[in-house]
């Protein structure tokens, strides 16, 4: 669905996100439309980089890390470069996602726990108040 050239509002409506949103990532340098007066026209490059930063987002890299991963897509070496950084740091990533479940998981055992003992010191109040 790209085109050689979208507004503002095409981004917004092609892939979910608001003006005040593109402004932000070109003010990170991340996207760099080109000019037209006021008005702002986003490449095939800009809208293949927009989409490599929402995917970077919703795995949880940081902005910048984000625009190093991209700046590496200039460096003219058919992007093996920028491949291999990125399979690196996605490993290492995808690591710290996996320990930071495990921390859930055992938060969540924990606080089942802490429900049960409580649930059962209510009814064993219950009972005794009953008996009483």
């Amino acid at each position: 669905m790209t085109r050689d050239m979208m507004t503002i509002r095409e981004m917004c409506d092609t892939f979910g996100v608001t003006a005040r949103t593109l402004r932000f990532y070109e003010s990170k340098e991340l996207l760099s439309p080109l000019r037209e007066g006021q008005k702002r026209l986003f490449t095939r490059r800009d809208q293949a980089r927009l989409k490599l930063i929402l995917r970077g987002k919703r795995f949880g890299f940081p902005l910048e890390e984000i625009r190093q991963l991209l700046d590496l897509y200039d460096i003219g070496d058919q992007q093996q470069t920028q491949y291999r950084a990125t399979m690196e740091r996605a490993r290492q990533h995808l690591a710290d996602l996996k320990a930071q479940r495990a921390e859930l998981d055992e938060a969540i055992r924990d606080l089942c726990e802490q429900i049960e003992w409580g649930a059962r010191m209510l009814a064993s109040m219950s009972h005794d108040d009953a008996a009483e």
